[in-house]
């Protein structure tokens, strides 16, 4: 059997899991629910806070996309309104395909428009998440340290997150300088020839994206736009909070935020139904909110998550260019995005 019917034959039961998964977390947030108490308790909700909230969300992607350049960089510069632009659609994606495949549709497009390499983009894009992943765990652990109450779960959960980010960002700063020993064994497997010559251009140009975090002022830049990048998402959750009256600081919103990255990490469907409110149910209770106000605040969370992505990145998937054939695609041209890459 082909790996192209390989993948065909386990997509089935990788959606019947995630699926199931789903329907299992919805069952534990949602059992005891007092629907009318929710119904009211959102109708209480101040939409002028909501709008502050997505202004704000906003201009965490926007920081996301400056964060995403000083990496693409290192290869060719250009403007911090395509690295949004970009950044957007990779969101619309991520929320609304499953595997995150946002990322390569990003990595493509992007990489078509500036004229480089997709695998050298997608391996900026990977580096990002590893960082993220890292800078989240920290952000978590930090904040364990001014509260009380908060589940012991969580905080082995975030230490052990955190230990798989270093290890991660040990990871890009090694292999890299493992080219002369990596790329001859790739060379050295057994597999057809044209085969191999692609499998060896896409690593080293992978090897060259990931040498993009080796520059020390590079990596101050990076670091620091992640740090006010969490800091924004956390006041986002603060005000989303606030518009239905609920008090949320700054230390909980940071452990609320490492507890959704690392959920986020477990397959889910798409737009992450289940998982967050698990989620938001499971941390959000110690905090002083009950099942009912955690639910509805998670709602909400997620709603100002969906407008930001739905409203910039349908208008990143026009100003970007997106192809005919990509539009008339499923999945928001996912099957021309990564035809295109195979065919590089």
């Amino acid at each position: 059997m082909s790996l192209t019917g390989k993948r065909r034959t386990r997509r089935p039961w990788f959606f019947v899991f995630t699926l199931l998964l789903t329907c299992v977390l919805l069952f534990f947030a949602l059992r005891g629910v007092d629907w009318h108490e929710m119904l009211i308790t959102a109708q209480q909700g101040d939409l002028r806070l909501g709008g502050l909230a997505v202004l704000i969300l906003s201009f965490s992607y926007f920081l996301r996309g400056m964060r995403w350049r000083v990496l693409l960089s290192n290869q060719k510069d250009f403007s911090p309104l395509m690295a949004f632009w970009g950044i957007c659609v990779g969101y619309l994606g991520n929320n609304f395909l499953p595997a995150r495949v946002g990322e390569i549709i990003r990595s493509v497009m992007v990489g078509r428009r500036l004229g480089i390499s997709k695998s050298y983009v997608l391996a900026t894009v990977l580096t990002e998440r590893v960082i993220d992943a890292m800078t989240l765990a920290v952000f978590g652990g930090l904040a364990f340290s001014f509260l009380e109450n908060t589940p012991s779960w969580l905080e082995r959960a975030t230490i052990s997150f955190g230990g798989m980010g270093v290890l991660g960002l040990l990871a890009l700063f090694i292999v890299p300088r493992l080219e002369g020993l990596l790329i001859p064994f790739l060379k050295r497997l057994p597999m057809p020839g044209g085969v191999r010559i692609r499998a060896v251009d896409l690593f080293a140009q992978f090897l060259k994206g990931m040498r993009a975090f080796h520059n020390v002022n590079r990596v101050l830049r990076f670091m620091a736009l992640t740090t006010v990048i969490w800091l924004v998402d956390a006041l986002t959750a603060i005000v989303v909070a606030m518009s239905f009256g609920f008090v949320l600081t700054l230390p909980q919103a940071a452990v609320l935020l490492a507890a959704l990255g690392l959920a986020s990490a477990l397959p889910s469907t798409p737009g992450y139904l289940g998982i967050y409110q698990f989620v938001a149910v499971t941390v959000l209770k110690p905090f002083g909110l009950n099942q009912n106000q955690a639910l509805v605040f998670i709602l909400a969370f997620q709603a100002v998550i969906y407008i930001v992505v739905v409203l910039w990145g349908l208008l990143g998937l026009w100003r970007l260019r997106v192809s005919k054939t990509s539009q008339a695609s499923d999945g928001f041209g996912i099957r021309a995005v990564v035809s295109e890459e195979q065919q590089e």
